[in-house]
């Protein structure tokens, strides 16, 4: 048996991880993070093996504790550290959304537990950082984006430097068939009809904006340390080929999965063993693949400037795009506006070649401050 935490595992990918580990019979759940949803707290807490949880607020501590008198209950931010730091080693999985995943990845490999990743602001913000401790504390990392799980395992036993490029492959999201002008009146609704996937609303509107891409791109970058130049990405309808790696011999692979998160979950989880299972099966049908237009989705060419001034500025563009979804979401901005947002935040915002880690998470704050006082329009919840 194994020991397993959750951070946002009332979360979309949260709670795929825990069907996954239900369906398998290796795992103990030993920590969870929770969510508003009360309801749905209480059923993972039915878990008898559950010995630290974290809530939300502190409203409602104190009916928490005295129904489960056997778990220990951590609240906010500093909780999610706690179950991070907690002393029984095993698998973290971060399924949090945003720059709030950071530092409990941090602490959970400072505790020598593998980690699992959904969040990938942890590797945007602070890559550099991270795959020095990861090698400092001898941790492993293992990917759980559909996109990166597929090239983790192209190149799997692979030298990296036979690897000539790699292309992650991107459905376009809600808003793919449109163009720039048709954008101008789409609504909250719209965006968050996402073609292919099941998600939670913020990568649902990254989706659509293709800032979801940008962060994997960035992600990709530091996960195989490979430059940016090497790393591609294509517009593909189906979801059906997740990434490709062109290695140095001509020869291309490419691997293909249905559009189920449950699939790069359980391999993350199971490494580097496979465990049957009873998901749906691929149903191969005529594939699509398209250039990827700059023009169109301006956020990829960004994410390249971006990387090649490195320093402060994957942090600047995270922060100011969770700010302007966040804007979106609460109606206080029209959907083009997340892209201005961004594009003006970088270029007003100075750089630090190389920042601390107090740096950065100082810079995602200042970032989203600044964002809402210059264009939230009104408080935002």
């Amino acid at each position: 048996m194994r020991n397993i935490y959750i951070l946002g595992a009332t979360g979309s990918i949260g709670q795929q991880t825990l069907e996954v580990i239900r369906e398998l019979d290796e795992f103990k759940l030993i920590g969870v993070s929770l969510g508003t949803d009360d309801t749905l707290n209480h059923q993972i807490l039915k878990d008898p093996n559950i010995e630290i949880a974290c809530l939300r607020n502190d409203d409602k501590l104190k009916d928490y504790q005295d129904k489960y008198k056997n778990i220990y209950f951590v609240v906010g931010d500093s909780g999610l550290l706690a179950i991070s730091k907690y002393k029984k080693r095993g698998v973290l999985v971060n399924a949090l959304s945003g720059s709030v995943g950071l530092l409990p990845t941090i602490e959970a490999i400072k505790a020598k537990k593998d980690i699992a990743l959904a969040n990938k602001e942890s590797l945007v913000m602070a890559g550099d950082i991270i795959n020095d401790l990861l090698i400092k504390y001898n941790v492993n990392l293992y990917p759980i984006d559909s996109e990166h799980s597929a090239i983790f395992q192209l190149i799997n036993n692979q030298k990296i430097n036979e690897v000539k490029k790699i292309v992650i492959t991107a459905s376009g999201g809600a808003f793919r068939d449109k163009s720039r002008d048709e954008l101008l009146n789409v609504t909250l609704e719209d965006a968050l009809k996402h073609p292919n996937w099941s998600m939670g609303p913020k990568i649902t509107i990254d989706s659509a904006t293709m800032a979801n891409k940008c962060l994997e791109i960035i992600e990709a970058h530091h996960l195989f340390k490979l430059p940016f130049e090497k790393i591609e990405t294509i517009l593909h309808k189906e979801s059906i080929v997740h990434g490709l790696v062109y290695f140095c011999d001509s020869t291309v692979t490419a691997s293909f999965g249905s559009p189920d998160m449950r699939i790069p979950i359980q391999y993350s989880l199971t490494y580097p063993k496979r465990r049957k299972n009873d998901y749906p099966s691929l149903e191969l049908k005529d594939l699509s693949f398209q250039k990827m237009d700059f023009d169109r989705f301006p956020l990829i060419k960004l994410t390249y400037d971006v990387l090649s001034k490195k320093g402060l500025y994957p942090t600047i563009f995270n922060a100011a795009n969770e700010a302007a979804v966040n804007m979106f979401l609460n109606g206080k901005i029209n959907f083009l506006e997340i892209e201005s947002i961004i594009f003006d935040t970088i270029n007003r915002w100075e750089n630090i070649p190389k920042p601390l880690l107090e740096e950065i998470v100082k810079a995602d704050k200042d970032v989203k401050e600044s964002v809402y006082q210059m264009f939230g329009k009104g408080s935002i919840k």
